[in-house]
């Protein structure tokens, strides 16, 4: 089972990578719902392996293309961000450790996983991925598209994905540069 649930949150990446034409020193963000995998209500059966396989799935597609993954907590942690120092720059960071009760069990094998992990109140992400419904648009940047995958599940978590796009101003007489979109 384990294995499975890797393999279809690695193809639930690579998707939304190229969807969303992430780059190197891009951010992912995912928000995961372990109890929504196996099949539970959110928050009720939260599964410290299955969110290792998860992560596990998820950075063996990003890792290798320089793409930074944030990981997001659950509600107990308001939803804070874990990533990599190096790609939350200057700002500030929370003073807080993710346990599978409080934080999450994907957000907690993502902590023990990266370098050099810190805790952020907020990220603007490239691109999203929601496993599970746990509400992700908070940590996007402004313009956000729904990505419909092929990949449409983790386990029994629906995925919800998305890209952001530049926001258009200037209206009817501007012109906009359809590689952006």
């Amino acid at each position: 089972m384990y294995e499975t649930i890797k393999q279809e949150a690695m193809a639930a990446a690579r998707e939304i990578c190229q969807a969303a034409k992430l780059r190197r020193g891009q951010i992912l963000v995912v928000g995961c719902s372990t109890s929504e995998v196996t099949g539970h209500k959110v928050g009720s059966d939260s599964s410290p392996a299955i969110g290792q396989a998860i992560y596990e799935g998820i950075q063996a597609v990003l890792a290798p293309q320089g793409i930074y993954l944030a990981a997001q907590c659950c509600e107990h942690l308001n939803r804070a961000i874990i990533l990599e120092a190096e790609a939350a720059g200057s700002q500030e960071i929370c003073n807080v450790v993710p346990q599978p009760k409080a934080g999450g069990s994907f957000a907690t094998a993502a902590y023990h996983g990266f370098r050099h992990p810190v805790a952020l109140e907020e990220v603007r992400a490239d691109a999203g991925l929601d496993i599970g419904g746990t509400l992700i648009g908070m940590h996007l940047k402004k313009v956000a598209v729904p990505v419909r995958l092929e990949q449409k599940r983790v386990g029994q978590a629906i995925i919800l994905a998305a890209r952001v796009r530049p926001k258009y101003i200037g209206g009817e007489r501007a012109g906009y540069d359809e590689n952006l979109k």
